[in-house]
């Protein structure tokens, strides 16, 4: 399945592509948030492109653990000018991370060829018609409130993610720009962080490629009792182990290192 995305061939299940994460915000969870620099941004996303990621993600609101949601305007402020100059100054597909279809429809006119939305389309299921017009790629993430789920865990995730592929093809999303992603850290405790890891190769089930996001996050540093900043192996490894059971695109913040946790992984599947 080859899918063109901002005028390049993915052709997945080739080899694992790395998408580089920008977050502009002053309450990034991992500590890389870059405030109101756009000009760090750019220059943090320009870096990421020249150390090998494939495509990177443009994020204006935090979406840790108790963040503190801004408002439609504060988002587009702060990704828009972002999602431009890197669109204009790197060649590889710009991804705006956000569930709000005005912050999408910004940054699509912005250039950016990928939307990320952490529910799902479930809460604006019109950014799969966004898609469809402007010939978008969508990243579809399983989310929920809470962490109770009434069946087989990875069953209710398969279920969730099959409604949100459903939304986009009949919106006209061809099914190679659709993909779907587990929401390590979103709506999970950690030991279901770790569940879902394990059995990550249930996905393929599902058809689509597959993305994971388990760079620096808690469910690792609750296991090594290591903060944030100190996460890179933990993060390598689950980077490795993703790969290893299918995934087809990994989202990171320190690209040049897991660019060669990338290529090793590869190797060995």
């Amino acid at each position: 399945m080859i899918a063109d995305i901002g005028g390049r061939q993915f052709a997945w299940g080739s080899r694992t592509y790395v998408m580089g994460i920008v977050n502009v915000t002053p309450d990034s969870f991992s500590g890389d948030g870059l405030g109101d620099d756009r000009a760090a941004a750019v220059a943090q996303g320009l870096r990421m492109v020249q150390e090998g990621a494939d495509m990177v993600d443009v994020g204006g609101e935090s979406t840790r653990p108790g963040h503190v949601p801004i408002n439609v305007a504060e988002e587009i402020s702060r990704t828009e000018d972002v999602v431009r100059r890197l669109s204009r100054e790197s060649r590889v597909p710009v991804s705006i991370d956000t569930y709000k279809l005005e912050v999408a429809e910004a940054a699509v006119a912005a250039g950016a060829t990928m939307l990320n939305d952490v529910w799902g389309l479930t809460r604006s299921p019109a950014m799969a018609e966004l898609a469809a017009r402007h010939g978008c790629a969508l990243v579809l993430m399983h989310n929920q409130d809470g962490t109770e789920y009434a069946g087989d865990l990875m069953e209710e995730i398969k279920r969730f993610l099959r409604a949100s592929v459903a939304i986009a093809t009949q919106a006209g999303v061809p099914p190679e720009r659709i993909m779907i992603d587990p929401g390590i850290g979103f709506g999970k405790t950690a030991e279901q962080n770790w569940e879902v890891m394990r059995r990550l190769h249930e996905l393929r089930d599902l058809g689509q490629p597959v993305l994971i996001g388990t760079s620096r996050k808690s469910f690792i540093g609750k296991l090594l009792d290591l903060p944030v900043t100190e996460r890179m192996e933990g993060t390598a490894a689950t980077v490795t182990a993703a790969i290893l059971r299918g995934a087809d695109i990994v989202r990171v913040h320190d690209v040049r290192e897991m660019m060669r946790v990338v290529r090793v992984a590869d190797r060995m599947r």
